[in-house]
């Protein structure tokens, strides 16, 4: 649990050193997918897991590539060219808060709490604070719309996920693989659009993009669908509450970036919101072992 924080939570550190160092969004986005589809393939293989052989599965794991992986990873990229690293990491933490949000407006969230309705208030609150609209040094601009388009955008991958990609044959990891397998064609697509370098690689840019698709992507994923095969999925989620405050570490620590107060006190308040909305009355339930499923693999509240 503690390598999967650190990994994810690193992820916008990477991201950061990439575009520093000559790299555009686009060409972030189509090395990520593709580094991170080539380490599943790899497990996959090496577990003789198979990939999906049918045709809706893959017309399914074209939205899910979409809105999950080529989207979100590209406006990441997009808004840490004028956000800090620290700062994106807290704010993707709002990603909870827009699932329930969905979940609402589409009738599988029945009966809010008042608990979970005042961490939803709560958390959003907290991204009012982490902008601060009533400054004149105000945070909010496109690049801070950007990284809430991306958090926003993996809400409503889950949800679609969780009711087209639930209870399908193929293994988690061999669904994974072959989702990041799509979003590569489908960010390679954009390819065109984005032109060429401008500027010649350096090495920092290479390890850069490299730790982000290997590692960052690729064995999260898998580190992912161990953790939930042995914890449960819910125990799985908790992970999630590490990624800011690794992000905004590694922030201030390797890039020098000034966290104030009134972020690390957004942040705060956000985390407190997302656990508010967590919250459900327990119900006694029989023993079972609980395994990974597609929904719940794709399920990471927080992934970057």
């Amino acid at each position: 649990m503690g390598v999967l924080a650190l990994l994810w939570g690193s992820t916008f550190l990477w991201i950061k050193l990439a575009l520093n160092h000559g790299l555009s969004p686009l060409h972030i986005t189509v090395i990520r997918c593709a580094l991170g589809a080539g380490v599943l393939l790899a497990l996959s293989y090496a577990a003789r897991k198979r990939l999906p052989r049918d045709r809706t599965t893959w017309l399914q794991l074209v939205v899910a590539a979409f809105f999950c992986n080529a989207l979100p990873f590209f406006l990441f990229s997009v808004g840490q060219r004028t956000v800090d690293s620290g700062v994106a990491g807290a704010l993707n933490a709002t990603t909870p808060l827009w699932s329930l949000m969905i979940g609402v407006a589409i009738g599988t969230e029945r009966g809010l709490r008042p608990v979970r309705a005042a961490g939803l208030l709560l958390g959003f609150a907290g991204t009012l604070l982490i902008f601060a609209p009533w400054q004149r040094t105000v945070l909010l601009s496109w690049g801070a719309l950007a990284l809430l388009g991306a958090a926003a955008s993996y809400a409503v991958a889950f949800a679609y996920m969780g009711r087209t990609l639930t209870g399908k044959s193929t293994a988690p990891l061999a669904l994974s693989a072959a989702q990041l397998v799509t979003a590569t064609g489908l960010s390679a697509l954009a390819l065109p659009a984005g032109g060429p370098l401008l500027v010649p690689l350096t090495v920092t840019a290479v390890v850069a993009v490299a730790v982000l698709g290997i590692f960052c992507t690729g064995f999260t994923f898998y580190l992912n669908y161990r953790l939930i095969a042995d914890e449960g999925p819910t125990n799985a989620a908790t992970v999630g509450y590490l990624l800011p405050v690794v992000s905004v570490a590694l922030g201030a620590l390797v890039l020098g970036e000034k966290v104030g107060l009134r972020v690390v006190a957004g942040m705060v308040v956000v985390l407190v919101g997302v656990g508010m909305t967590q919250w459900r009355k327990r119900t006694p339930t029989p023993l079972a072992a609980e395994g990974p499923t597609p929904a719940a693999l794709a399920h990471r509240p927080t992934e970057p």
